[in-house]
């Protein structure tokens, strides 16, 4: 009897770890603490589609960016010595009027509370601008505001990415397309140290860097173009726009309803 006992005190053992080991990973999705219970936790229902942590971190973060871009576009108008400044802080009023008007929009369908003053490190920026005279000022505009484009701009993708609410979606849409115009005039200053950003990304960076071998000097073979086959019409444009504009008839945010 006692041989009985213990032979099935192992076979239940033995059960109880295989069904742990077997239990299903998607099991643990609603669990507190996991990255889907805390999407749950932090979204709530609307109209035009859930509405995340994420969703609403994005449509501050739009509004802070117009908060201290727009006047340091201004600054640039009125203080820059060059002619390529300048048309960038035009850029950046034009752009940022345009986006603010958008992003407000959408937070008062949304209910979301947004700013009214920029962040402590964005008042900073603007103090640092104020300070600055003649191509000081101008390498300052130049990095600090591509610095932060270039930072909004994968945030902002990300968002785009994996928002499920159609406002954030048009949203999004919108700042892509103003923020890249920022950059693209940004860098036609060629006043933008590339070399700075990359070794900042790169201090902040995980993950080992990915891709193919580098260069050693002799010519790979020649990818073969992609392209449809057969005969085949289009009637699209590669791209929305030329590089250094900014569209400001884009579609409207969507009515209620």
């Amino acid at each position: 009897m006692r041989r009985i006992n213990g032979t099935a005190l192992i076979i239940a053992a033995l059960v109880v770890t295989v069904g742990a080991l077997a239990f299903p990973v998607w099991s643990y999705a609603d669990r507190s603490g996991t990255g889907q219970a805390n999407l749950n936790a932090s979204t709530v229902a609307t109209q035009w589609g859930p509405l995340s942590a994420a969703d609403r971190d994005l449509l501050v973060k739009v509004r802070l960016a117009g908060l201290w871009e727009l006047p340091a576009g201004q600054q640039a108008i009125e203080r820059a010595p060059s002619q390529a400044i300048k048309e960038a802080g035009d850029h950046l009023i034009v752009g940022h009027t345009d986006l603010d008007r958008r992003a407000r929009d959408v937070a008062a369908k949304l209910g979301v509370e947004l700013p009214n003053q920029p962040t402590e490190q964005q008042q900073g920026w603007l103090r640092e601008l104020s300070a600055a005279t003649g191509q000081e000022y101008e390498r300052k505009f130049a990095n600090l505001l591509r610095n932060a484009h270039g930072k909004v701009f994968s945030a902002i993708a990300q968002v785009r990415h994996t928002t499920r609410n159609a406002l954030i979606r048009q949203l999004a849409s919108d700042a892509n397309q103003t923020v890249l115009d920022h950059i693209t005039m940004l860098e036609a200053t060629g006043m933008v140290d590339f070399d700075a950003i990359a070794n900042e990304a790169a201090g902040n960076a995980t993950a080992s860097p990915s891709g193919p071998p580098a260069p050693d000097g002799n010519l790979p073979p020649a990818p073969a173009p992609a392209q449809p086959t057969g005969d085949v019409t289009v009637t699209s444009q590669p791209s929305p726009g030329a590089p250094g504009t900014v569209n400001t008839n884009r579609p409207e945010v969507p009515p209620a309803g």
